[in-house]
C-alpha cells in the first residue's frame, strides 16, 4: 500500500491522509496505484511558477537531473518486469526521499494502461462501468476495459433531483400543478427505470399530488416499474390508505401484480391491514390469485393469524382448499404456523382436516413435529386422522416421539394404531432412544409398545451398522439409564447383527457391559460378516484389562484363543484385506475360517500389550500350546519370558481342578456351593490366596 504515496515516475505524490484511507479502504492495490498517479497529475497542473519551482533541486551526486524518455519498447519498465539496475531496498543513486526529484511534465507509467485524465463518456465508453462504496458510504465508478484493465475512477455523480418528483416529495401541491401545466414536461417520461412521477406520490402518501398527476394524465394510472408495481401496489405496501382511495376511485386496476405475481390485495394481507383488505374487496379485487410460491391472500393471511381478515375473503369467495406449489394448503399452514384462531375458523368453513401436502404430511403431522400442542389438541378432538404416514413413512406419533414432546406423545398415543406402528418399519421407540428422550421412552413402555421390535430392512439399511433395535440406539448413545430402563422392560440384548455388547466394549463403558452381561449378553458372539475363531468382543476389549478380565470370568471361551491353525510352523504375512485372508489356504489346504487371535494380537495397537493378555489368558485355561507368533511376541519383551514358563506343561494341579468344577457347576452357580469363601473367590478368578479364611 505504501506504493501508492508514489508516482511511477519517481515524484513524490502527495501522501494519503487517514481520512483518505477510510475513504478509499475498499480499493484494490491496483486502483489505488492509479489513483495516486491522478492526483500526482494534478499537482503537476497546479505547479506554482515561483523561483522555488523553477529551479529543481540537485541530485545527491551533483549531475544533472535528466529522465531519459519513456520507450514503450523497452521491457525493463513493464511493472511486472522492473529494471536490471532496480531494487526495492536500494532506490537509484540519485534517489534521495529528502529531495525529492522535481515534478516532471510527462507521467511515465509503469502500468501498461494508465488512466486517463479526464473520465470517459458514460454513453460513449467502450467497456464495462462498475459501481461500488468505499469504506466511508462514498458512491464510486470504475471505468475497466473488456479485458478487465482499470482505465479510470471517478466519485458517482450525483443525480439532481427533478423539480417534479421534488414538490411531489414534499407535497407541494400548487408547485406540482404549476409544473403538470407547463409545456414540454411528459408526465409518461420516468426519472429512473419504470418509475413516474404517480409512483412516487403513491410513495410517499402525497394524495394531493396524487388527484393533480391523474387529472393532468389520466393514462399513467396503471403503469408499472421495473418490478412490475403498479401505483396503487405501491401505496398498498407503504399502507397510504388515502393514496389507495384515490388510485380506486379513479379507476386504477385492483388486480395487476408486480413480477411475484403479487397483487395488492395479497400485499395488503401481507401487511396484515384489514382496512385495505375491505377497500380493495369493496372494489371488486380478485380473492383467488396466486403469487409466485402459490400462496392466497388467504393463506397468507391466515399465517398472520387475521380471523377478521380471513373472514372478509371467506365472505368474499376465497377458497380454502387452494394450495401452493408444495401443496399446502390454508389449513396446513395455520397447524404449522401454530394459528389456533385461523385453524379454528378454517375447520368451521369446512376445510379437510385431513389433507396432505405434495410430501404426504398432514397438519396433524406438521403440529406434532412443531411441538404445537393446542393444536394437536384441537385436530385431534375434530377427529383427525392419527395413522396417516408422512415424511419417510412416519406417523405424527413417531416424529412427536423423536422431538421429545411428553403431552403431545401422550395425546396421540391413544388415537394411534400399535398395528399401523408396526406397518411402518419402526417403533417410536427407536426415535425416542436415538434422540435420548428417556421420558418418552418410559411412557412408550408404560403404554405397551414392544421393547424388543426391529427395524424393517429397509429402515436398518439406513444405517451402516444395520441396527435394528432400540436398546442399540441407546448403548451407542453412551445412555446408561435409557439402557437399564430398557433392559428391567425386557429387551433382548442379543437381537442385533453386531452386537450391543460390542459397541459398549469398543466405547469402554463398563457400566452398560455390566448390565448387558448382567441381563445375558452372549459374551462368545461372532460378527456374521467379520468371522473370528474367538469371541468377536475380545477385539474390542483387550486394551482393557479389567474389563477383559471380566468378560472371561462372566463365561467367555479363553480356549479359542490358543486354537491357531499354523502352530509351530511359520505364519504368512498377515492379511490386510479381507478378500486376502479369503484366498489364505491352511497346511490341511482347508480354507480359513475367520481371523485368529494370533493375528488379532499382532495389530500394531494391541501387541504392546500381547504379554499381559496372554497371561491373563493363561488363568482361564488348561494345556494349551502357544503358536510361533505368539512365542515371537513373548520373545520381543525380556520381562515376557515368565510367561511362556507358565504356558509350559504341565500346568498346576490346582488350576486344572479349578476349570474342572466351573465347568460342571457353571459360573452362576458358584456361590451357592458350601465352600469357604476363599475357595469360591478363587474358583471365580479373584485375587487372595486360597487359604486366606
Amino acid at each position: 500500500m505504501a506504493a501508492a504515496g508514489i508516482s511511477p515516475s519517481g515524484s513524490a505524490a502527495p501522501s494519503l491522509a487517514f481520512d483518505d484511507y477510510s475513504l478509499y479502504s475498499n480499493l484494490s492495490d491496483d486502483e489505488l496505484l492509479h489513483l495516486a498517479i491522478e492526483r500526482s497529475l494534478a499537482d503537476t497542473h497546479c505547479t506554482p511558477t515561483g523561483d522555488a519551482a523553477a529551479t529543481p533541486p540537485r541530485p545527491p551526486d551533483g549531475g544533472a537531473m535528466n529522465p531519459a524518455p519513456r520507450n514503450t519498447n523497452q521491457p525493463g519498465l513493464s511493472s511486472s518486469n522492473p529494471p536490471a539496475n532496480y531494487s526495492s531496498h536500494n532506490p537509484p543513486a540519485n534517489y534521495s526521499s529528502h529531495n525529492p526529484p522535481a515534478a516532471q511534465t510527462s507521467a511515465h507509467y509503469s502500468s501498461p494502461n494508465p488512466p486517463t485524465e479526464e473520465a470517459p463518456d458514460p454513453k460513449t465508453f467502450d467497456g464495462t462501468i462498475s459501481r461500488f462504496l468505499t469504506g466511508s458510504g462514498k458512491r464510486m465508478m470504475a471505468y475497466r476495459r473488456h479485458d478487465g484493465s482499470l482505465v479510470h475512477i471517478v466519485p458517482e455523480p450525483e443525480e439532481e433531483e427533478e423539480p417534479l418528483f421534488k414538490a411531489v416529495r414534499l407535497g407541494e401541491v400548487s408547485q406540482v400543478k404549476l409544473l403538470t401545466m407547463r409545456s414540454g414536461i411528459n408526465l409518461m417520461l420516468p426519472s429512473r427505470p419504470g418509475w413516474l412521477a404517480i409512483h412516487e406520490a403513491a410513495w410517499y402518501g402525497q394524495h394531493g399530488c396524487l388527484r393533480v398527476l391523474l387529472s393532468a394524465q389520466p393514462g399513467m394510472i396503471n403503469k408499472r416499474t421495473e418490478r412490475g408495481e403498479t401505483a396503487l401496489l405501491i401505496a398498498v405496501s407503504k399502507e397510504q390508505m388515502r393514496c389507495v382511495q384515490v388510485l380506486l376511485e379513479n379507476g386504477a386496476d385492483r388486480d395487476i401484480a408486480n413480477y411475484d405475481k403479487e397483487t395488492p390485495l395479497y400485499r395488503a394481507c401481507e401487511r396484515n391491514s384489514a382496512a385495505l383488505v375491505a377497500v380493495l374487496l369493496n372494489h371488486g379485487a380478485a380473492v383467488n390469485t396466486h403469487c409466485i410460491q402459490g400462496w392466497t391472500a388467504l393463506q397468507e393471511a391466515v399465517c398472520r393469524n387475521n380471523v377478521e381478515i380471513c373472514e372478509m375473503l371467506l365472505t368474499a369467495g376465497a377458497k380454502h382448499n387452494l394450495t401452493n406449489i408444495y401443496g399446502i394448503s390454508p389449513l396446513f399452514t395455520a397447524a404449522q404456523s401454530g394459528r389456533v384462531a385461523t385453524l379454528r375458523l378454517l375447520l368451521k368453513h369446512g376445510s379437510d382436516i385431513n389433507s396432505q401436502a405434495a410430501d404426504g404430511a398432514t397438519a396433524l403431522y406438521e403440529a406434532a413435529k412443531n411441538g404445537h400442542e393446542e393444536i394437536v389438541e384441537l385436530l385431534l378432538s375434530q377427529k383427525a386422522d392419527a395413522n396417516k404416514v408422512g415424511k419417510a413413512g412416519l406417523l405424527p406419533l413417531h416424529i412427536a416421539a423423536e422431538r421429545g414432546n411428553q403431552k403431545i406423545v401422550s395425546m396421540l398415543v391413544k388415537a394411534t394404531s400399535k398395528a399401523r406402528v408396526r406397518r411402518t418399519g419402526i417403533s417410536p421407540l427407536h426415535l425416542a432412544a436415538e434422540g435420548n428422550n428417556d421420558d418418552i421412552l418410559e411412557a412408550l413402555i408404560e403404554e405397551g409398545f414392544d421393547v424388543n421390535a426391529q427395524l424393517s430392512e429397509e429402515q436398518s439399511k439406513l444405517y451402516e451398522d444395520r441396527r435394528s433395535t432400540a436398546l442399540y440406539f441407546s448403548v451407542i448413545n453412551n445412555n446408561v439409564d435409557a439402557v437399564r430402563v430398557l433392559l428391567a422392560a425386557g429387551a433382548n440384548p442379543n437381537l442385533d447383527m453386531f452386537r450391543p455388547l460390542m459397541v459398549a466394549a469398543r466405547q469402554g463403558c463398563v457400566r452398560t457391559v455390566t448390565l448387558l452381561v448382567e441381563h445375558g449378553a452372549d459374551i462368545n458372539a461372532p460378527i456374521p460378516t467379520h468371522p473370528t475363531t474367538f469371541p468377536a468382543v475380545y477385539m474390542f476389549s483387550m486394551k482393557y484389562l479389567p474389563m477383559f478380565k471380566y468378560l472371561l470370568d462372566k463365561g467367555g471361551h479363553a480356549l479359542s484363543c490358543f486354537d491357531c491353525a499354523y502352530g509351530n510352523q511359520p505364519h504368512p504375512p498377515i492379511s490386510t484385506t479381507r478378500s486376502d485372508r479369503d484366498d489364505d489356504v491352511q497346511p490341511t489346504t482347508q480354507q480359513r475360517r475367520g481371523v485368529q487371535f494370533c493375528e488379532m494380537i499382532s495389530a500394531p495397537s494391541i501387541s504392546r500389550w500381547a504379554g499381559p493378555i496372554i497371561d491373563l489368558l493363561l488363568d482361564y485355561v488348561g494345556h494349551v500350546t502357544l503358536c510361533s507368533r505368539l512365542m515371537e511376541h513373548l520373545d520381543s519383551y525380556s520381562d515376557w519370558s515368565v510367561i511362556k514358563d507358565k504356558a509350559a506343561p504341565p500346568r498346576p494341579l490346582l488350576q486344572l481342578c479349578r476349570l474342572r468344577i466351573v465347568q460342571l457347576v457353571r459360573r452362576r452357580r458358584l456361590n451357592k456351593l458350601p465352600l469357604p469363601g476363599s475357595l469360591i473367590r478363587f474358583l471365580d478368578h479373584k485375587e487372595g490366596p486360597v487359604d486366606d479364611d
